[in-house]
């Protein structure tokens, strides 16, 4: 907080200037445009001084690195005692492909897997059932019973790497997939180190990945918070996330905000469960959006670390300051890529990438410079790799803990974040909470209108995208594109039709059948999953039992 009388004087001294040298630079050469805007089209000042951010007290909105509020991060030391993990996303084919992807990648200094899901697996659904008929490992690997994840992790030393999977509806039936492909190697469950994305309430207002209405989604999601609390503490059960809400076309305040009013509601079942909230509130972690405006994306990580320790302590009375700690992973915008001059993706995902590591960020994919047109390359993922070490090993900027802290612009905005977050959790409790919330369409309402007028901009050129509508070029791309092995689906097929032939017939429904019996009562489901994923039943039977009791979710039609 400045003292007054400096605040008058710079205040004299701003207008001197806007008077002379201000307007005589303006009449000599005139800006560019009338009016600078942020990617979320939030307008931008000239210049930003101590006026603005003339009521900020230091130790109440941004302290010290490693102590609340955390806007300034979560250690005190942050990347000089150990650099984010570097994750990179990856998975399609059969597990066999995948497997060798995940070995490339851990050989070229990767330190974290993230496994992604093809569209049948992420929609609870196995490779020959009707409905996965020409999404077999496109957008990422089949995963449709226990064989494929013990072929997937193949070799992969769990106790030592961390892995991260993106499944959401069917989480709880994959995870413990993993969990006892980890047994079989003889990894104890304490051992494992992981984050389950597991974040339904983003599917149903953003990505539409559902398969149960929200309140049983919601009991599956609790469920494996309870379990991991219990028997797999280094596990993240949730990964909080914004970044499919951002790639739906929100603004960074939407984000911020939907994703925070997300995490809290997720609290607010745990503690309803009967969960104490230090039990379970160290084990949340986060997943954000990188987009392309460097300091917009900054703001809102610190802006979001201390909203969060702030709900934590003073809202749900955690005691324990890891229950206020937002720890995140980051991933660059997806969105943001464009087919046309792909290698321009290389320099929009290495200053993406540069936004959050500034940021605070634990953990960070880099996306690949040719995502726009196909999965990637390997060639193209190394190059995604080799951005992050870049600007690991050789930008300067791991060399201190929150550069940017202090600048009038940025503190600006981490506050300006901030008061825009909390508006919107004012209007989902005026509409009864997330569910209702989301029920009425209302955040879907907001990003519809973000992503309309985001379009608007590029369509009529007031937003510039360099090799879309700047700068554009008529020769095609030529980069190599991936080719998935074109026998992966028989393979997959035999391999599902033998899991079924050999197991115990007999075992597989009487686990099918006692998980029907826990889903229609009140019991937690975890251990039943698991028994089920023992007799080798499928995804895609497991899920039918629960849709049997819980229900298939329609979403409503919006107006």
């Amino acid at each position: 907080m400045y003292d007054k009388k400096i605040l008058d004087e710079l205040s004299r001294s701003l207008s001197k200037w806007e008077e002379t040298s201000l307007k005589k630079a303006l009449n000599q050469l005139p800006e560019r445009t009338d009016e600078f805007i942020t990617t979320s089209s939030d307008p931008i000042n000239r210049l930003y001084t101590p006026l603005d951010i003339a009521d900020m007290d230091y130790n109440a909105s941004l302290g010290l690195p490693g102590e609340y509020p955390y806007t300034r991060g979560v250690h005190p030391t942050l990347h000089r005692s150990k650099l984010w993990t570097m994750r990179m996303f990856a998975g399609f084919g059969t597990a066999e492909e995948t497997n060798q992807r995940f070995k490339y990648l851990l050989e070229q200094g990767q330190t974290g897997l993230s496994i992604a899901f093809d569209l049948a697996t992420l929609m609870g659904y196995d490779t020959d059932q009707p409905e996965a008929l020409g999404e077999f490992g496109k957008c990422g690997v089949a995963v449709s019973s226990l064989k494929d994840m013990e072929i997937l992790l193949d070799g992969i030393p769990l106790d030592k790497v961390s892995s991260s999977m993106t499944i959401n509806s069917p989480a709880s039936i994959i995870w413990a997939m993993y969990l006892v492909a980890a047994e079989k190697q003889g990894v104890r469950l304490d051992q494992l180190r992981g984050t389950l994305q597991n974040d339904i309430l983003k599917e149903f207002i953003a990505q539409k990945e559902f398969i149960f209405p929200p309140e049983p989604s919601m009991r599956l999601v609790v469920d494996t918070m309870e379990y991991g609390s219990k028997y797999v503490p280094q596990w993240n059960t949730i990964s909080i996330s914004g970044y499919h809400i951002r790639e739906a076309g929100s603004t960074a305040a939407q984000e911020l905000a939907f994703t925070l009013a997300d995490g809290l509601e997720y609290v607010r079942w745990g503690v309803a469960r009967g969960m104490d909230v230090d039990e379970f509130a160290p084990r949340l972690s986060f997943f954000f959006n990188a987009h392309n405006d460097f300091f917009e994306e900054i703001a809102k990580y610190r802006a979001a670390r201390r909203i969060w320790a702030r709900e934590m302590r003073e809202t749900f009375k955690a005691k324990n300051p890891r229950s206020w700690l937002m720890r995140f992973h980051t991933q660059t915008a997806g969105v943001s890529l464009t087919a046309q001059q792909p290698e321009n993706n290389i320099v929009r995902v290495a200053l993406q990438a540069l936004a959050a590591v500034l940021g605070g960020t634990q953990s960070l994919h880099t996306n690949s410079m040719d995502e726009a047109l196909a999965l990637p390359s390997e060639h193209a993922v190394k190059v995604a790799l080799r951005t992050q070490q870049v600007i690991a090993e050789e930008s300067g900027v791991t060399n201190t803990v929150d550069p940017l802290g202090g600048s009038f612009f940025v503190e600006a905005q981490t506050n300006r974040m901030e008061q825009e977050a909390y508006a919107y959790f004012r209007q989902i409790e005026d509409l009864g909470g997330v569910i209702p919330a989301l029920e009425k369409g209302f955040m879907q309402s907001e990003i519809s209108d973000a992503a309309y007028r985001y379009q608007r901009e590029i369509d009529t050129g007031r937003r510039k995208i360099v090799g879309v509508n700047a700068y554009m070029e008529e020769k095609p791309a030529v980069i190599p594109i991936l080719r998935m092995d074109p026998n992966g689906y028989t393979r997959q097929m035999s391999r599902l039709n033998e899991v079924k032939k050999t197991r115990d017939s007999g075992q597989v429904g009487q686990a099918l059948d006692k998980l029907r019996i826990a889903c229609e009562g009140t019991e937690n489901t975890m251990p039943y999953i698991v028994d089920c994923v023992r007799a080798y039943c499928t995804l895609g039977e497991i899920v039918s039992v629960m849709t049997k009791v819980f229900g298939k979710y329609e979403e409503p039609t919006m107006i």
